[in-house]
């Protein structure tokens, strides 16, 4: 008999009891969604965390310095002096002051807008564009000057993109808003990338601030020299400080690759558990073929007596079982898109993002390539049952 007549075949037995064939793909079409919709969520926490490094910049590196006693302490110009002895590896640096000071607008007062003190080279840094006025500069540095730059979010909800030249209280402190940064993400929101103020680092740190600098932001040539960069870094702080204890330099490339690596192992897991279903679909397959195979013993000593080889009547139960097991690999896969369809939806509305649960094309050819190969490894045995059936003994069932 040819492989696509056993098809054939297999299929008619399938529409003959939906019902039964159904339920028998039914452990399939569940272990095959539960694995998309999981790997897939897996794939959306990686895009959504790429996208939020990314636009804090995963060619940058950050070092924030505890200091060791009063004797030992770096300052400004000596990490500017580092990095253009590095320039191979570092490319620009600005120091970042945090503000912990009130900021207000009239009489409101801004809650979730955070407000840091930087230099000219920060907005490069970040890659963050301006909409309107202009950006901090050199000048704005050294006469420690009371200008700001905020964020579009602040310039859309206080000012109505009117701002250049107003007011903002920081800290009981009067600043003169000089430029709007262009907008960051999509949607704006409160506490968001958008709400934010660039003043300058040296007014921060005199007005607003203790004085002391101690943390820096620094650009590197290439996201490529992660290693190299933070290891110029470590070593001339160590030569310093002669402590590891006194500093500290993160890549946020090395923290997205843990994050991603954490991500990837708990989705792993995930779905090794939800594969447990698929191991239960292929027992379901193996019971509903030795019923089969009971069901149908006269018409294979039928076919027996009148010459049917072994292997043929191997070759037909096999492939009926990998076909009831393909169906319900297929079916499970549409189960799958649309369930995840579905679960991204249910993300967006309840954690407010744009993260997107979408299965990867390999997965989905590994779902059913395993879904297939569960029908044959789990139809291997009753086929063999069948096809070592006694031929008189088979004629004789009743």
């Amino acid at each position: 008999m040819k492989i696509s007549e056993s098809i054939h075949q297999a299929l008619q037995n399938i529409v003959s009891s939906k019902l039964r064939a159904f339920l028998t793909m039914l452990g399939i079409i569940i272990g095959i969604a539960a694995v998309m919709v999981i790997v897939g969520f897996g794939n959306g926490m990686e895009n959504y965390m790429k996208e939020s490094f990314q636009s804090m910049g995963t060619d940058t590196l950050t070092v924030s310095i505890n200091g060791r006693g009063s004797s030992r302490s770096v300052s400004e110009d000596d990490m500017y002096k580092l990095v253009d002895d590095n320039s191979e590896y570092l490319d620009q640096i600005s120091p970042t002051v945090s503000v912990s000071g009130t900021v207000k607008i009239g009489t409101e007062t801004l809650d979730s807008t955070t407000a840091t003190g930087v230099n000219e080279e920060y907005a490069i840094i970040k890659d963050y564009g301006i909409s309107d006025g202009r950006t901090l500069q050199y000048l704005d540095m050294v006469n420690r000057r009371r200008v700001c730059v905020i964020g579009a979010y602040i310039a859309q909800e206080y000012f109505a993109n009117n701002a250049v030249g107003q007011e903002i209280r920081i800290g009981g402190q009067k600043f003169t808003i000089v430029g709007v940064l262009s907008q960051q993400v999509t949607e704006m929101e409160e506490g968001g990338n958008d709400d934010m103020i660039l003043l300058p680092y040296t007014t921060a740190s005199r007005v607003l601030s203790s004085g002391d600098i101690n943390s820096y932001t620094v650009k590197l040539t290439s996201e490529n020299y992660v290693t190299e960069g933070e290891d110029a870094i470590t070593n001339a702080l160590y030569q310093v400080f002669e402590s590891e204890d006194a500093y500290n330099v993160t890549s946020m490339s090395e923290m997205l690759e843990k994050m991603t690596s954490m991500t990837n192992m708990i989705v792993l897991i995930m779905a090794c558990i939800a594969g447990i279903s698929l191991l239960v679909g292929g027992i379901g397959i193996m019971n509903i073929m030795l019923v089969s195979v009971t069901e149908r013993t006269r018409e294979i000593g039928i076919r027996k007596a009148l010459g049917a080889k072994e292997r043929y009547i191997m070759t037909q139960f096999v492939i009926e079982s990998a076909v009831i097991s393909a169906l319900g690999g297929l079916i499970g896969i549409g189960t799958g898109y649309g369930l995840s369809a579905i679960a991204t939806q249910v993300v967006a509305s309840l954690l407010d993002t744009s993260m997107v649960i979408v299965p990867s094309i390999i997965s989905v050819l590994i779902a059913f390539g395993i879904s297939a190969a569960i029908g044959v490894l789990f139809g291997y045995l009753p086929a063999k049952r069948a096809s070592r059936l006694n031929p008189i003994d088979a004629l004789r069932y009743e």
